[in-house]
This record gives structure tokens, sequence and C-alpha cells, in this order.
């Protein structure tokens, strides 16, 4: 379980900055009159989604902050 927390908050956090990256990306872009995405998405909701999937991340890792000083706390 905790292999599969591991992998799930490491391919989160990637995904998060590419979102970003390509959130970026797209409003330079629209800056010069062109577009990446084709108007599907517009940058600053890529940037929401970026956000809410690094909040999951924080909250993975403040899951298993938790779980390792609750192991070391009962030793």
């Amino acid at each position: 379980m905790q292999q599969l927390v591991r992998i799930v908050s490491r391919f989160l956090f990637v995904v998060a900055f590419l979102l970003a990256g390509l959130g970026v990306w797209e409003r330079l872009a629209q800056l010069f009159g062109y577009t990446v995405l084709r108007g599907y998405y517009q940058p600053w909701r890529l940037l929401e989604f970026s956000a809410v999937a690094l909040l999951f991340v924080m909250a993975l890792q403040l899951r298993e902050i938790k779980i390792l000083l609750g192991a070391k706390g009962s030793d």
C-alpha cells in the first residue's frame, strides 16, 4: 500500500508540473496570437488543475509523515 501511495504521489507531482508548464506555454502562445490547445482549456484553468493535483500530493506526503512519526513514537 505504501508503495502505491508513493507512486501515485510522484505521478501527480509530475502531472501537476506538466499542467502548470502547459498553462504557461499556452498563455505565452496566446500573447502572440496562437494557441497550443485550440481553446479547449484556458491557461488559468490548467493552473487550477495543477494546484488541485499539488494539493493531493501534499495530503499524501502529510499522510506518510504521520505514519512515519507514529511508527517512531511507538518504539
